[in-house]
This record gives structure tokens, C-alpha cells and sequence, in this order.
């Protein structure tokens, strides 16, 4: 841009203000968007941040999806998404039609969807489920009861493992976070063996993570499966001085600020998802300048949806309204 971070804040700020907008930052976003948003975090939790606030408008810098999420949540307010554009190769592996026909193939399962689908998906949907949340969720569904796991495989593999439960689980994969192999993750450790190791349970890696822990070739105690909010709060929390970290490399930003004395490197620093980097700081001013681009869901959609996200949140401690 021409114009510097402090004035080109200011200008983000003055126009927020002039909107009642509260501006919203995924922790892959750039940098500059990150340091100027409201609440900077995970997806669901940052769209619950802003449904508790007196905001009339919504502006999230992420990808399609959460913008849809953050307006089933709050259905008065006017949602924006910088950039049409910023899709996710995640949520396009599978569509409403497709779990309608496989609903119909295993009548009476239940079908888990990750928090990263688009609306129609979760309004198909018995119950959402997050990264971090994704094994209590599995968990609360009775053990005689079949589940549809989607859309995202390695992520199904996780919380197979760690709960037990055979699971049906879609094939589909956030090409960012498949592209973070087991041979980027062994190479990378093997050269930093007292590193802690943050895997996000996205990952290609994830299992191999997994399963070098469990054979003592990776320490235990010191290899983490964890959300992008997890990682930020582990990175807190813990006394080690050098991380690895296996996601996309936008959380570097958010895990190095305010922390100069810990080490955080990325696994493959070629993660990088050109949809999360779509929303620029020039359309991001843009946004809120013309109110571009206004994310609306239907109604009758939007309610069955909102059901499913309202159903995982009644099984954790911090259970608010779903509207």
C-alpha cells in the first residue's frame, strides 16, 4: 500500500466506527489485519465474539464460509467479506446434495460436520463440530449409533483414534494443511529434538505425529494435536522456548507477537493458503467503506443450521444462544 500501518488503521478504525462494524481476523490472516481487528481467533469462536456484541455490522476477514457462520449466529446483522474470492478447498469437498445421498445410504446415522462447511452442509447436518471440540462431540453420540464424519479426513483419523468410535468419514482436505506431509514433519524434528511440536489434526502429518509419539520417536509429552486457538494458548502456557509448527504459516504471526523470548518455525513454510490471503488491507477498507460484500444466508437454511451449531455448543461449558 502507499500509505503506512498507523494511517491505514486509523482509517480501518474510523470507518468501523462510522459503521458499528466489528471487524474479525481468522489467525491466518496477514499480519496487518490481525494487529487492527476486534478479536483475532479460531472461526466459531470469533463469530460467537461477535454475536455477543452491539455491532450492527460484521466484517470477517476469513474465507466464505465463516462469514456464513457468523451470520447464522447473528442473523440482524449485516455480515461483510472483504473478498468474494476467498473460498476454501475444504468446504467445496462436499456439498448439501451429497450428504442427502449419503444420509439416505445409512439411514438413521448421524451426521458430524465440521465447522468447515458451508451453510447448506450444516443445515443437513445433525450436529457441528470444531477442531478442538471434535472428539467430546463424536463422543456424545451414543456408541450404538453410526456416524457420517465430514468433510475432512485427517481430521476423522484424529478423532477415530483418540476416541475409539469406527466413523464414516468423507474424503475430502484443506489442500493447505495435506500438503504439510510426514516426511516435512520427521525432517523437521529430527533436526530440533527438544522442540515442542504443534500439529493442527488438519494435517496431512497428523497421523504420522501421532503415531511417532506413541513410538517414543517424537516425546509424548511434547507433541501437541491442536486447533489454531489451542496452539495460541499452548504457546502461552508452556515453558518450552522453540516451537514447530504444523499449519498454516498466518498463526506464526499471531504465536510470535508478544512473545520474544520462544522460537516459533514453521514445518513447511510453503503453507500458505492463497484464500485466506484474499482479504487484503486495501479490501478490507474497501469493505467498510462500501459495505462490500454483504454474505446472506436463507432463512429456513440458516435455521436448520443454526440447530446443528446450537447442538455442539450445548454439550460444552461455555454454551451460549444460538439464535
Amino acid at each position: 500500500m502507499s500509505i503506512g500501518f498507523d494511517e491505514w488503521a486509523r482509517q480501518v478504525r474510523r470507518l468501523a466506527a462510522d459503521r458499528r462494524a466489528v471487524i474479525l481476523a481468522h489467525n491466518y490472516q496477514v499480519p496487518w489485519i490481525q494487529d487492527v481487528a476486534d478479536f483475532v481467533g479460531d472461526s466459531l469462536a470469533l463469530s460467537r465474539q461477535a454475536a455477543a456484541t452491539d455491532a450492527e455490522t460484521i466484517v470477517f476477514c476469513g474465507v466464505h464460509f465463516m462469514a456464513e457462520t457468523a451470520k447464522i449466529l447473528s442473523p440482524d446483522k449485516t455480515v461483510l467479506l472483504p473478498d468474494l474470492a476467498a473460498g476454501c478447498s475444504l468446504a467445496a469437498a462436499v456439498t448439501a446434495e451429497d450428504v442427502r445421498a449419503w444420509k439416505s445410504d445409512h439411514p438413521g446415522a448421524a451426521v458430524v460436520a465440521y465447522v468447515n462447511t458451508t451453510a447448506e452442509v450444516k443445515a443437513e447436518s445433525d450436529i457441528c463440530c470444531t477442531s478442538s471440540n471434535a472428539i467430546e462431540v463424536v463422543r456424545s453420540i451414543p456408541e450404538e449409533q453410526e456416524i457420517l464424519f465430514l468433510p475432512d479426513m485427517f481430521l476423522g483419523a484424529h478423532v477415530e483414534r483418540q476416541t475409539g468410535r469406527k466413523l464414516h468419514v468423507w474424503m475430502g482436505e484443506c489442500h493447505v494443511h495435506a500438503g504439510i506431509s510426514p516426511q516435512d514433519l520427521r525432517a523437521k524434528v529430527e533436526g530440533e529434538p527438544d522442540a515442542e511440536v504443534l500439529v493442527h489434526p488438519e494435517c496431512g502429518c497428523s497421523t504420522q505425529a501421532i503415531w511417532l509419539a506413541g513410538e517414543g520417536i517424537l516425546p509424548a509429552e511434547r507433541t501437541k494435536d491442536l486447533s489454531t486457538g489451542g496452539m495460541v494458548k499452548e504457546a502461552e502456557r508452556s515453558s518450552a522456548s522453540k516451537f514447530l509448527v504444523a499449519t498454516e504459516t498466518g498463526i506464526l504471526h499471531q504465536l510470535r507477537k508478544g512473545r520474544p523470548g520462544k522460537v516459533f518455525e514453521p514445518i513447511n513454510e510453503y503453507a500458505v493458503c492463497q484464500y485466506m490471503k484474499a482479504s487484503t488491507p486495501e479490501k478490507l477498507l474497501r469493505s467498510l467503506d462500501e459495505g462490500v460484500f454483504e454474505i446472506t444466508v436463507p432463512e429456513d437454511v440458516r435455521v436448520r443450521a443454526a440447530q446443528a451449531v446450537g447442538r455442539m455448543i450445548a454439550i460444552t461449558p461455555d454454551a451460549v444462544p444460538v439464535a
